[in-house]
Parts: structure tokens; sequence; C-alpha cells
């Protein structure tokens, strides 16, 4: 496979070889308050996360009333207030860009958003965002895609709910406004996300299929969320990295029990700090792909391997023959693949039983 070219967003380096881009995504859970927002975002900070993201939409920019009128199925279906009413509580408002922008800045985080709207894009390139992050919903609205294409910023989309076809008309989009940075976040749009849905291979398919850098943007939580990942919401992300994801994308809270409808399914303080750990150490236990051997094994090859030694005493001039050896860890002496070096020929002193042998005993 073609190595892909790494895609720079803010501090970082994305791609083939460079550290996992770990976003923590707050969605509503700032609760409409600026102040809860930047703590989220000190708390991401303190974690581990190398970027924080918000959404920039407006209610009625995004759903329509009627449209919604006596429809809440999939998630939604648990929602106790109309969905046009979730929607508007948990719009971010858009005075609070920039100040929130300067004080990721500040404290040393990427921030981004994902827009719905070309307003949202013109605030955002305004404050000059690092990279852009088209949600799943917005796979197949080309002319906005487009529209977020030219600002030739990195352009990370989210794949959930869509078909091979659906994402290569938008792949081509974006390629056709001249825009080349491009991430794939496979993705399962269900919150909570079944593992059984997951298929993070299918990511692997979506680096291979279209050239682009890939990673994950997962919804799975463990049973006290309300899903079923033993592993509270790490298995996905690991198994994604694993397999080469460059980016993995997770909900974020400090407290699932708080109201709103984007809490339950985020990973809390723990589950996320420990994500990150895992993830980190799982970078490390990947490796060069290089097989050698390790430091750590240098002493242990030679108590687990075998050496040559001799079975029986051998006199001084003696022929050596097969039946006067045997093969006995340590291998402090000749291997056993070597051992044609020595049979035939005549010992240059005398061996006790039991001794190891070397190539320099013999003439």
């Amino acid at each position: 496979m073609k190595k892909l070219s790494p895609i720079r967003i803010g501090r970082h380096v994305v791609g083939e070889g460079q550290p996992t881009y770990i976003i923590s995504e707050v969605g509503s859970n700032f609760d409409g308050d600026l102040g809860r927002a930047k703590h989220l975002a000190d708390i991401s900070k303190d974690i581990g996360a190398d970027a924080y993201k918000i959404q920039n939409f407006t209610a009625p920019k995004i759903v329509s009333q009627k449209g919604f009128s006596g429809l809440k199925v999939a998630f939604q279906a648990k929602w106790d207030k109309p969905v046009v009413e979730v929607y508007k509580n948990a719009e971010f408002p858009r005075e609070w860009l920039e100040e929130l922008s300067a004080h990721c800045k500040k404290i040393g985080i990427d921030f981004f958003s994902s827009p719905y709207d070309a307003e949202a894009v013109d605030m955002l390139e305004d404050i000059n965002v690092p990279a852009h992050k088209i949600g799943s919903g917005e796979i197949d609205n080309l002319p906005f895609l487009a529209l977020v294409a030219r600002t030739k910023k990195p352009i990370i989309v989210g794949v959930g709910a869509a078909t091979m076809k659906e994402i290569e008309s938008a792949v081509k989009t974006i390629r056709k406004a001249g825009n080349e940075k491009i991430v794939l976040l496979q993705c399962v749009t269900n919150y909570p996300a079944p593992m059984r849905d997951s298929n993070i291979n299918a990511m692997v398919t979506l680096r291979d299929t279209f050239g682009v850098q890939v990673g994950y943007s997962d919804h799975t939580v463990g049973p006290q969320s309300g899903g079923d990942d033993p592993l509270d919401g790490i298995t996905v992300p690991l198994g994604a990295v694993a397999l080469g994801g460059c980016m993995i994308e997770k909900h974020f809270t400090d407290d699932r029990k708080r109201k709103g409808p984007d809490h339950p399914f985020a990973m809390d303080i723990p589950a996320f700090s420990q994500m990150v750990k895992s993830i980190r150490a799982l970078e490390t236990a990947l490796g060069d792909g290089q097989k050698k051997l390790m430091p750590s094994e240098k002493q242990t090859v030679i108590i687990q391997r075998r050496g040559v030694y001799a079975k029986e005493a051998i006199e001084k001039g003696e022929k050596l023959s097969s039946g006067k050896i045997e093969y006995l860890r340590p291998a402090v002496s000749l291997r056993p693949g070597d051992v044609g070096t020595i049979i035939g020929k005549r010992a240059k002193r005398a061996v006790d039983a039991g001794e190891p042998l070397s190539a320099k005993d013999f003439k």
C-alpha cells in the first residue's frame, strides 16, 4: 500500500508513525455555560486529549419543526422533550467561539468544531481553527462539503450510516474542491453504539479504497451507561489504533448523570483518561514492525536456547562423532546449527562429560 502523506492539525502531525490524535468531543455537555465549556477544555487537556471539539448549529438551520412533528425514532425516542427543543437547548452561542478558542490556545489544546451551515464555517475560519469536522449526517450534503473543503483546512469526515458509494461521492467532492487533507472516521451512528456493529475493519477498507488517513469516531460505552463494552468504551479505540487508525474521537463529560442528550453515552474523566493511557501504551507496544532481538531478550535468549555439550568424556586427539554430543540449555557454547564445524575433527584437549563445546576445542 502506498504510504499516505501526514496531515498537520494545529500542534500535531497526524498519520502513520505519529501518535494517535485524540479528540475530546464535548457535544452539548457544556450545558449552556461558557465557564463550564472552558472547564471541560481544561480537563480534556489534563487527561491527555490533543483536541477539544464542539458543534456549531442553530436549531432552525439544522432541523425542521414540522418534519419532526410526531417523529421520534432511534436514540431520539428516549428524549423527553420535542426534538427541536432539544437542539435549541444544545446550541453553542456563536458569540462565545472566539473566547473559547482563545482559552484552548492558552492551555495548549487544539480547538475546532463541526459546522452545520455556511455562517458557522465563516465564523470558525475567522478564528482560524486548524481543521473542520463534518458530522456523519452531512455525508451526502455535497454542496456543503465543497464549501468546507474550499477552506483548504484538514477536513475530518464521519461516515456513520454511510454507504461506500456515498463516501466515494463525498471524497470526490472534497478533492474536486482542491483539498487532499482528508481523514475519514469510521463510525456507528447510534448512541450508544452496540459493540457488534463497530466493524473496525471497515476503517481499513476506507484507507485502502480511498487512499486517505482514517480513524474512528466511537460511541460505545460500558454497561453502567447502557452499552455493552466490558472496557467502558475503550475496546473499539484500541482496536482502531492497532489496525492503523491515526485519530480517535470520543464524547466527553465530567459527569454522566447530568441532564442532557450527550451526557449518558459520553466518557467520564476516569474512562477517558484510561483510554488515553491505554492508547499510548499500545502505541509503544506496536513497535516499528521490524522483527529483531529486543534489548529485554538479550539475556533470556541465552538461558532458553540450547548449546552443544559433551555427552561423555572426549580424549585429546579423539575424532568427534555425533554420538558424543548433546544439546542442552543454556546456550553458552557452540549452537546446534554450527555443530557441523566440529563433527569429524580431533579434540585439541581432553573434554569432560557435560562440558560445553566450542570450535576452538577442535582441530
